[in-house]
């Protein structure tokens, strides 16, 4: 019987730490997200699973560009690729600035047709399209915001809650 953490259904899939790293059915393409913090760890994890999938890192600074470049890995693949977001999250749990940036990368591929989304996507991409003017605020607000600012200093967190700063997709390698 198959999980139905797994998602299995959906083209665009959502999951937290390496949990959902490993509970998530196997994709082509799966990003991690981490607005705030290392990815290294999970990227790593992710490029070690057997069925090699594409590997990016997604932040809140660059969800267009990451979104596009999603998009081109799936036509060059010459077919529908499904894609897993982890979300890194503070210790693998819940994280504002994650969630938000999960949600700022679904509404980019959203707007590129790539949009058969689970539940958990919906509402990350929901959840992020009203509260966008307010992104830095409920960054710098969060536990990961206020432990960023107080490891680095307030402009950190004003580059971390740049939305859309890069325009360039990352890929881990």
């Amino acid at each position: 019987m198959t999980s139905h953490h797994a998602q299995t259904t959906y083209q665009v899939r959502l999951g937290w730490g390496q949990q959902g790293l490993d509970q998530l059915a196997s994709s082509g393409i799966v990003v991690i997200v981490d607005a705030i913090g290392d990815p290294a760890q999970l990227a790593a994890s992710a490029k070690a699973l057997a069925h090699e999938p594409t590997v990016f890192l997604a932040t809140l600074r660059n969800p267009t560009a990451t979104a596009r470049a999603i998009y081109d890995e799936q036509l060059a693949r010459g077919g529908r690729t499904s894609i897993n977001l982890v979300l890194a999250g503070d210790d693998g749990a819940f994280a504002v600035d994650d969630y938000l940036a999960a949600g700022a990368l679904a509404d980019a591929l959203t707007a590129l047709g790539i949009d058969h989304s689970a539940p958990d996507v919906a509402v990350a991409a929901e959840g992020f399209r009203p509260l966008t003017r307010a992104v830095k605020h409920l960054v710098s607000a969060s536990a990961s915001g206020l432990a960023l600012a107080e490891a680095a200093g307030t402009a950190a967190v004003r580059e971390a809650a740049a939305l859309d700063a890069e325009t360039a997709a990352t890929r881990a390698v």
